[in-house]
Order: C-alpha cells, then sequence, then structure tokens
C-alpha cells in the first residue's frame, strides 16, 4: 500500500515527530483525512509500518496502571511472553534483523521504541528524564532480544520467560524508576 511505504520512508528519514500526515498523504498520492480514515492516527499507521505484535496504546496503560512498584516486571513479561510466541518472535526478529542491515529500518524501529512504548511509559509512570529512561529501556529489552533470539547465546536463548523475567526485570525496573547518575 501507498500509504504504509511512505510512512515507512518518511519515519525512517525524518523521525516520528518530522514525518506529517500531510507529507506523507502527499507522497502516497491521497489525503491526509484518507489516513486518519483508515489507520486513525499517525501513531497508528507508525504502528502498522512496523508490524508489532501488540498494540502499544492499550498495552502500556495496562503495564504502568498498577504504578511504580513492579513495572519492570510487567513490562519485561510483555515482551518475553510476545518474544516466545513463534509468529511473534518472527515478526520481532525480522525487525532486529532489518536493523542491524539498513539504516532506514534501524530509524523506524528506533521511532517506534522510543515514542509508542518506552518513553509513554516513562511518562504514564511520572518518572523524571522519561526520553532517557525510554532510550535506557528500549536499549535494555532490544540488547535482551538480540542476545536471546538473533544470537542465540546459551543459555539465555534457551530459558523460558518466567526465568528471562525473573533475572532482567529488576535492570529494567531501575532503568525505568531508579536514580540515574546521569541528570
Amino acid at each position: 500500500m501507498a500509504i504504509v511505504a511512505a510512512a515507512r520512508r518518511q519515519f525512517a528519514e525524518s523521525g516520528y515527530d518530522g514525518a506529517s500526515l500531510r507529507s506523507i498523504a502527499a507522497e502516497a498520492g491521497v489525503t491526509s483525512p484518507l489516513i486518519v480514515h483508515f489507520f486513525g492516527s499517525k501513531a497508528n499507521l507508525l504502528i502498522e509500518t512496523i508490524g508489532w505484535p501488540f498494540e502499544p496504546s492499550v498495552v502500556i496503560p495496562q503495564v504502568a496502571a498498577p504504578g511504580r512498584r513492579g513495572v519492570g516486571e510487567r513490562m519485561t513479561r510483555v515482551f518475553a511472553e510476545t518474544w516466545d510466541k513463534q509468529s511473534s518472535r518472527e515478526a520481532i526478529m525480522g525487525l532486529l534483523r532489518a536493523a542491524t542491515e539498513d539504516s532506514h529500518s534501524a530509524a523506524l524501529l528506533r521511532e517506534f521504541l522510543v515514542h509508542q512504548i518506552f518513553t509513554p511509559l516513562a511518562v504514564a509512570l511520572h518518572a523524571d528524564q522519561p526520553q532517557l529512561r525510554g532510550a535506557l529501556a528500549a536499549g535494555h529489552l532490544m540488547g535482551l532480544a538480540m542476545a536471546r533470539h538473533v544470537l542465540e547465546i546459551e543459555p539465555l536463548a534457551s530459558m523460558t520467560a518466567d526465568e528471562v523475567v525473573a533475572l532482567a526485570a529488576p535492570t529494567l525496573q531501575r532503568l525505568l524508576t531508579g536514580t540515574l547518575p546521569v541528570s
């Protein structure tokens, strides 16, 4: 679809904030109301370009609602259980592999992770430095995904979701809610 292709290119080149529905529509040869009709919002269009296996606007409020305590475990569990589903893992691993080979794919994935998942989570938690915390959290979980499913580093690759959560959640908790040594 021309809209998704234009959006993918513009999000990769200009970032989420730099891409506008108007410019995407112009490139795709449609109107911005048509994009809104089909996708609902720019955020939903970004999600469509990524093919992410869960809806961040649904998951983030669920993860944040119980509060700061235990958020590292809840978010790590969402990712670990998503990775363990074969269809989801294939989609995410495809994105990770593409991001390591192509700068446009890397930019697209980075924009999605930062603007749709981790910074909104830090904001929902009323954390200081939400962009820094979002970047650190994204790096932590995406690094874990690379080690576990792309590089298949053992014993990490063979661990269950529960084992991964037990090991990785405390670090994610600190990154999202703990004291950071930089301000």
